[in-house]
């Protein structure tokens, strides 16, 4: 699962700590996240502040994240949804 925050300017504790409830869940439930597009504003203000983020895995953009996800699920989907024959 990606969530794409690049839209976002702000991502307060109630935001990260949502990020993590939903990573951990999806967790739970078998799948693996990835968080995208954190602004470096954005992820300079979080460190800054302290907030935590260490459960949540990260990635600079849609690309990283899908290589990503790529790299750690890759040999478990289906044929037909890696775009090889089926």
């Amino acid at each position: 699962m990606v969530i794409d925050v690049a839209a976002l300017d702000v991502l307060d504790s109630f935001g990260t700590r949502t990020l993590r409830t939903i990573t951990e869940v999806a967790r739970l439930r078998g799948a693996v996240t990835v968080v995208v597009g954190i602004q470096p504003e954005v992820a300079f203000a979080m460190v800054a502040l302290g907030m935590d983020t260490r459960p949540v895995r990260t990635a600079l953009d849609l690309e990283e994240g899908l290589a990503f996800l790529d790299r750690v699920v890759g040999g478990s989907r289906p044929a037909a949804t890696r775009g090889g024959p089926v």
